[in-house]
């Protein structure tokens, strides 16, 4: 059988709690009950999106940009005002926001470095 597509999107974190909280409090996303203790997955649809503990072996410290070369879109319904939000509090824009063919988008550094673009048309 084919593979049908992607459905699980998982990134490495190096404060587990620390990272769930800025996604919580910046994205707004809220955590599953399931999930293993080493990893916290988030009630996003169609694809789950999670944060887990480092897996042995992984030294994030050893790259400038975790992640470099896969690009990580969400779609949120409030993109500017997250864009405000994370600006007002000192986080790492790569990216300002503009308007185009995925509607108000922009992409920010998450506390790991991971770059994460935000978009608001489905």
């Amino acid at each position: 059988m084919p593979v049908t597509g992607p459905d699980f999107i998982s990134l490495q974190a190096r404060n587990l709690a620390g990272s769930q909280a800025f996604y919580e409090k910046y994205l707004g996303l809220v955590r599953s009950p399931a999930g293993p203790p080493h990893a916290v997955v988030f009630q996003t649809a169609p694809i789950a999106f999670a944060l887990r503990d480092l897996v042995p072996g992984t030294d994030l410290d050893a790259t400038p940009q975790p992640g470099i070369g896969a690009a990580i879109w969400l779609h949120a319904t409030e993109v500017q005002e997250i864009h405000d939000a994370l600006v007002a509090d000192g986080h790492t824009i790569v990216s300002a926001p503009i308007d185009g063919p995925f509607g108000r988008t922009f992409t920010f550094a998450d506390p790991d470095g991971y770059q994460i673009t935000l978009h608001d048309r489905a």
